[in-house]
């Protein structure tokens, strides 16, 4: 694991599995409240492509470059058919490897709640950014907003005081409270900032398609669950698998899925109008 990130990152498949298709249903919404793409855009936090893939649909002349800490991920983007033409590299976000105003979008998609030293973050998306560029990014709502990741959060603090701790870190995590986003971007000396919440449905077919992706090993409920001991995954399997079938037959479900969502813009340099 890298100190960029506090989120387990191997495998790219597995990550589709578990997080990659939702992120590819919130990059819409978030895309829309963002307003028009121009010039040169950075996904910073790119993962397996999703939101660098949606920018291109909308835009295809758009030059994008993602960076993420996870060469995994990174090479699942890069070998995606959806985001040809798009240049992705493995890097930190508390330390770009670009120089002070390269972009005219710089943008970031569920990731800086996994990042431990966020504010160093936001510092670098400021910095990277052209004078007018947009700058914006979207954090799961995690304690009150992503009821699929509570569900089984909450039935292992039953089962697990190791557990307990897990939720409490995952519950607490940096830019995911109401305001926390809008005043990273204001200390970030960005201007004209604006907050949301953006709702997306989390929809799985059975409980297997809700259960399988934490095999995976990926993020930190990934990591949990594989790590348990055969009985205690079976014994969390079974439990999650009643709270999810709620008293009805396996069949599909529908959770909501919220997220803070901000956007700010670079300011002119000192003396230039506006």
């Amino acid at each position: 694991m890298s100190g960029a990130s506090t989120f387990a990152a191997t495998d790219g498949d597995a990550y589709e599995r578990q997080m990659g298709r939702w992120s590819q249903r919130l990059a819409e919404p978030f895309l829309d409240w963002i307003g028009q793409l121009a010039g040169d855009c950075l996904d910073v936090g790119c993962g397996t492509g999703s939101l660098a893939a949606a920018i291109l649909r909308r835009a295809p002349g758009i030059r994008v470059t993602g960076i993420d800490f996870a060469p995994a991920y990174v090479a699942h983007a890069q070998a995606r058919a959806e985001t040809a033409g798009a240049v992705f590299r493995v890097a930190d976000a508390c330390a770009m490897p670009f120089a002070d105003t390269s972009f005219d979008r710089v943008l970031s998609l569920l990731v800086l709640h996994f990042v431990p030293r966020a504010a160093a973050a936001v510092a670098e998306m400021r910095r990277v950014a052209r004078p007018g560029a947009v700058v914006a990014a979207a954090v799961w709502d995690v304690r009150g907003g992503l009821l699929a990741n509570r569900l089984v959060l909450d039935v292992a603090a039953m089962l697990d005081p190791k557990a307990d701790a897990l939720r409490a870190q995952n519950l607490v995590r940096p830019m995911t409270r109401p305001g926390e986003l809008a005043a990273a971007w204001r200390a970030a000396g960005l201007v004209d900032v604006a907050e949301t919440l953006l709702t997306i449905r989390m929809e799985f077919a059975d409980f297997e398609d809700f259960w399988s992706p934490y095999l995976g090993g990926q993020g930190p409920g990934g990591v949990y669950v594989v790590g348990l001991a055969p009985a205690a995954r079976a014994r969390l399997q079974e439990h999650v698998r009643r709270a999810y079938l709620d008293g009805e037959p396996d069949g599909p479900r529908s959770y909501a899925a919220s997220a803070w969502a901000v956007r700010g813009v670079a300011p002119e340099a000192a003396g230039t109008a506006r």
